[in-house]
């Protein structure tokens, strides 16, 4: 399997993780949420049992003042506080409403609650109707007792059972916070892994890309040392052996002039042998152009523009800087030949009548740009040349032989024309004599 298929089900392993666990981790908060609810409500009633408790209190506590001591101030405070009683009474029997041992307790509650609150009203009536009579308040003290013992039982068991019901709902809910904590601990765990691992395997696979494509540079640079090294040996191997043949045929029939001078056909002989050594030289030329490794770059360049215009009927107009020295002959071979290719291109797919070439010294860079004026290159070749696409010893081949200098190949193209343009940097000799040239 290979590492992007690797990396792939990994990737997606890791999707799939975090999706279950997000899942998971909504569930497990959602039930979280809802314990913490649970535990607010029983704190809602235990807070609802005192209110309650207090109201009964606040009662008793009027009414007993007033009985003792008969002040009129105290009953002010009676009948308010004897209001409170009915409403927290159904405040709590509404948050218990969902648990029916509880409903049962206050119905009991209510019960003793309303016999209480009525013999402390009629303690209060007998109070201000008969104010010595004693023993008719410690009988209905009597009765009172039973039923305040009922509701201290009561609200008692009551706070036994919410107590309960909050430690159960206390431990549920720490346990869903630790659970909910786990799921996340243990995805985002998984999930770091698994991403690891695809970051890992897209590393690997981009390593091997690249190790593939600098093969295939060191091959192609290899390819083309080759090339030019065979174009070298066939180009000598034309002048010395066919070009000496050709040349050696010539003088044999120059001897045979004074026998035919009037012979036609003997003229057409020599003219056809003459342009038989000429096309012969011209190719061997065009090959490996001995100019090149004798006069630099911007002579030959000049001989070959200017055979170029007369085989192709191309206008090229030239522009070439002056170099205070010869460059390195590794750098005019990249040069002509894109010049070569270049204007080739040109004649064979432009149907451009005119050209410009122009090389410049910029910046500690050989700059060498060729353009046309024609109907431009194809959007679908350039698109494949822009996305490194291309193949061939066409644009490819240019596009190699500059880079491995470590040089800039660029195409611009449209409409009005097509434009190559390379930028390759001088070695620092070659700096140098240009800056004392400037100098």
């Amino acid at each position: 399997m290979s590492p992007r298929k690797k990396a792939q089900i990994a990737f997606a392993s890791a999707v799939t993780l975090l999706a279950l666990s997000g899942v998971a981790a909504y569930v497990s908060i959602v039930r979280l949420l809802e314990s913490e609810e649970l535990v607010i409500h029983s704190l809602r009633v235990q807070s609802a049992l005192g209110d309650f408790t207090n109201a009964i209190a606040r009662v008793g506590r009027v009414a007993t003042a007033y009985v003792a001591t008969g002040k009129e101030e105290f009953l002010g405070d009676f009948q308010p506080y004897l209001d409170e009683v009915p409403p927290t009474m159904q405040h709590l029997r509404d948050l218990t409403k969902d648990n029916p041992s509880q409903q049962a307790l206050c119905e009991r509650l209510q019960q003793s609650t309303e016999q209480r609150m009525l013999l402390f009203q009629r303690s209060i009536e007998l109070k201000k109707k008969y104010p010595k009579d004693e023993t008719a308040q410690v009988r209905i003290r009597q009765q009172t007792a039973p039923f305040s013992s009922v509701t201290t039982e009561i609200t008692a068991q009551m706070r036994e059972a919410e107590d309960a019901l909050l430690d159960v709902r206390q431990k549920a809910s720490a346990y869903r916070l630790k659970l909910t904590i786990l799921i996340l601990g243990f995805t985002f765990v998984i999930a770091l892994a698994l991403f690891s691992i695809n970051y890992r395997l897209l590393s690997m696979e981009l390593t091997a890309r690249e190790r593939a494509e600098h093969a295939s540079r060191a091959l192609s640079a290899h390819v083309m040392r080759l090339q030019d090294e065979e174009r070298r040996k066939f180009s000598r191997e034309l002048h010395d052996s066919l070009g000496q043949y050709l040349a050696g045929l010539k003088m044999s029939f120059s001897m045979l002039a004074s026998d035919h001078a009037e012979d036609s056909r003997y003229f057409e002989c020599m003219q056809l042998l003459e342009q038989c050594i000429a096309e012969t030289r011209t190719i061997s030329h065009l090959l490996h152009p001995p100019m090149l490794d004798v006069a630099g770059f911007a002579t030959t360049a000049k001989w070959f523009v200017e055979g170029f215009s007369q085989r192709s009927g191309v206008e090229v107009k030239t522009n070439l800087a002056e170099t205070p020295g010869r460059l390195p002959p590794n750098l005019e071979l990249v040069l002509f030949r894109v010049l070569q290719e270049s204007l080739t291109n040109i004649h064979r797919h432009s149907k451009s009548t005119k050209a410009e070439v122009a090389l410049k010294l910029v910046a500690g860079n050989a700059v060498l740009s060729i353009r046309d004026f024609g109907s431009g290159v194809p959007p679908a070749v350039l698109a494949r040349f822009h996305t490194h696409d291309a193949s061939g010893v066409g644009l490819a081949g240019m596009r190699e032989r500059v880079r491995e200098l470590a040089g800039q190949f660029e195409i611009s193209s449209d409409s009005s024309g097509t434009t190559v343009r390379i930028s390759i940097p001088l070695p620092a000799a070659a700096v140098a004599a240009d800056a004392s040239a400037a100098d």
